[in-house]
């Protein structure tokens, strides 16, 4: 039995853990229900990991507007569930979290020790899980990530090349900054920060993970159509005349200085990985 257990096994990180990691125990929602505490916590008492994950969370950000309770049960209930028995049973926990816990103000990288101010649902229930990781105790690491992607789920990427099927003029936020991150970089992280955490090398906290360089979103559309070789126009609009009913983050940059201190770890380049994806994805030779 694999000493690793990881909550998730359709997400983009979770997809690339699965690559990275065969042999872990993954968790689907047939084997433990996010909104299903009790199950969750007896999956990981069972499981005997040293090592825990979660992977999995809603992220659906507009639909959880009308979800409150569901997007609550899953983003910050059942982690805060799993980090106690991880407690429990000595194991390491690694939770990833988002910027939407950020309002997006200012134009500086959000640091680790910044205060949250979420703007709508999703936002306010991943803040309530990193709480409730954080008062479960134990070796936890909670990392914020941004603006991810892979060949696998749903994400920008796909959706750009989507659209390009149909259009070839496209408009684009271009007032919203982040870092985008690959999802299998992400998935090598937390490993790395599991090992750390497992073997007492690497303290409990908070830390950020993103892409480099920062971007808008209409900095990465074009960047998605170059590297695809297709002949998108784009076009840069404030996100007021792209209203949706939770609002965004207009600053996402993410201060990742201290990951790599304490883990070792670098922040990725995004494009090299979006190379590596539209290849994946049958969209570049």
């Amino acid at each position: 039995m694999s000493d690793l257990l990881v909550f998730g096994a359709t997400g983009q990180v979770a997809r690339e853990l699965s690559r990275l990691a065969p042999c872990a125990q993954f968790l689907d929602r047939s084997t433990a229900d996010l909104t299903d505490a009790e199950a969750c916590r007896a999956a990981v008492l069972e499981s005997g990991a040293r090592r825990i994950i979660n992977a999995a969370a809603y992220t659906a950000v507009d639909t959880a507007e009308s979800e409150p309770e569901l997007a609550h049960a899953i983003n910050a209930t059942a982690p805060g569930i799993i980090a106690e028995a991880a407690r429990e049973i000595g194991a390491s926990f690694v939770h990833i979290s988002t910027d939407y816990v950020f309002d997006g103000s200012g134009e500086r990288p959000w640091r680790p020790g910044d205060t949250p101010q979420p703007l709508g649902v999703y936002g306010s229930t991943k803040l309530a899980g990193e709480k409730a990781v954080t008062a479960a105790g134990g070796r936890h690491a909670i990392l914020r990530t941004s603006w991810v992607f892979s060949a696998h789920g749903q994400n920008f990427v796909k959706t750009m090349l989507r659209l390009s099927e149909t259009r070839d003029a496209l408009n684009v936020v271009d007032d919203q900054i982040g870092g985008p991150t690959p999802a299998a970089s992400i998935a090598r992280a937390v490993l790395t920060i599991s090992e750390q955490l497992r073997d007492g090398t690497a303290p409990s906290g908070i830390h950020h993970f993103s892409g480099t360089p920062e971007v808008s979103w209409a900095g990465f559309a074009r960047a998605i159509f170059e590297a695809a070789g297709r002949e998108v126009a784009v076009t840069p609009i404030p996100s007021r005349d792209y209203p949706t009913p939770a609002p965004r983050p207009l600053n996402s940059r993410l201060e990742c200085a201290t990951t790599e201190k304490t883990f070792g770890i670098p922040r990725p380049g995004w494009r090299e990985d979006l190379n590596h994806i539209l290849h994946e994805l049958g969209a570049r030779d």
